[in-house]
């Protein structure tokens, strides 16, 4: 019987290129499924919404002082 006449860096360059792209067949097992979303968007609303009402009491404290004019004490 003749010996191999490929280097053994190939095959186990080979054999790592395989067990990465191919996992589910090296360990015969399925891949897990992806993991749940862990917002379902709620937060992203209710962030949004303290925005808004941070611009509207900055604006309505603006507007406040607009209206009443500045008393200067001399």
């Amino acid at each position: 019987m003749a010996a191999s006449k490929i280097p053994s860096g190939v095959v186990s360059a080979f054999a790592l290129i395989f067990a990465i792209a191919f996992p589910a067949a090296v360990h015969g097992q399925p891949l897990a499924p992806a993991p749940a979303p862990t917002s379902d968007g709620t937060s992203i609303d209710q962030g949004i919404a303290y925005l808004l009402m941070l611009v509207a009491l900055v604006l309505t404290y603006v507007m406040h002082n607009l209206d009443s004019p500045f008393t200067v004490i001399s």
